[in-house]
Formats: structure tokens, C-alpha cells, sequence
């Protein structure tokens, strides 16, 4: 599917508000809503919008840890390993790199006691590196970039 620019000011908007209604959508967009009701349509059965979500404030459900960890796998085969990982809740991001390590994970975690006893885990897999984030400086969709 090629999107246009009324396909990317949908999910711009909807990255933002994905509970809009159709209507007040259509309004920021000059367009009705069921013409942005097509278009959401399109763009669900296309793939391109995959799923909606919400966002947590991770510290007042207790995830007061971020930590990025850096994967050196001891083996070719890492199949068992991706099995792991998506297993894993307190896995938020992967992602298989080029460079320093194999796969670079984010993980949320809400004690010192759970990241040590993930750290320990991955160790059948292979070895790592950690870095604890102490301030999240920026988040930001790159839907709503400027």
C-alpha cells in the first residue's frame, strides 16, 4: 500500500489519540468520518496499522528500572533464545544489531532482585552487558516528528 499525506496525518493523529473518534478526526483533516473510517480501514487490513495501545506511566505500576542490555550469543542457533525473549514480560524491545553484540534488549524491570534474576537467565544464552538508564531524556513517535 503507498501511503499519502492524509494516510500519514491519520496515524499521526491517531498515534497521539488512537481512542479519536472518526468524526473529530475527520475534522482536523478536512474530511468526514466515514471517509477516515475507509481510510483507517484500508490501513488495518494493509498492515500498516497494526494494533492500538495504550501508554502507562511505568513508575506508578512499579517499574522503576530500565536497563539495556547487550547480548554476545555463545551460539549460531538463536532460535531458543528468541523463543525466550518473547516470553519474557519484562522484555519490551528487541532488536538484532550490527556491531557491538548480537541483539540490544530494553527491559523494565521493579526491583534490583528481578533484574539480577533475568541477568542470571540469560546466561544459558550468552553473555552481556547492562547500562541502567537513570533519566529517560526523550520518547518520542517518529509519526510525530517535526
Amino acid at each position: 500500500m503507498e501511503l499519502d499525506n492524509i494516510d500519514f496525518q491519520i496515524l499521526s493523529i491517531l498515534s497521539e489519540n488512537s481512542r479519536i473518534q472518526w468524526k473529530e478526526l475527520g475534522e482536523q483533516i478536512h474530511m468526514t468520518g466515514q471517509a477516515v473510517g475507509n481510510r483507517i480501514k484500508k490501513l488495518e487490513d494493509s498492515g500498516v496499522l497494526k494494533a492500538y495501545s495504550i501508554i502507562v506511566d511505568e513508575m506508578k505500576v512499579g517499574l522503576v528500572f530500565t536497563a539495556f542490555v547487550i547480548i554476545y550469543m555463545k551460539t549460531a542457533n538463536h532460535d531458543s533464545f528468541i523463543r525466550y525473549i518473547h516470553e519474557r514480560r519484562e522484555v519490551v524491545e528487541v532488536h538484532r544489531v550490527s556491531g557491538e553484540g548480537c541483539y540490544h534488549l530494553k527491559i523494565k524491570v521493579n526491583s534490583q532482585e528481578q533484574l539480577n534474576f533475568f541477568l542470571d537467565s540469560i546466561l544459558e544464552y550468552g553473555n552481556y552487558t547492562v547500562h541502567l538508564s537513570i533519566q529517560e531524556v526523550k520518547q518520542q513517535n517518529p509519526l510525530t516528528a517535526t
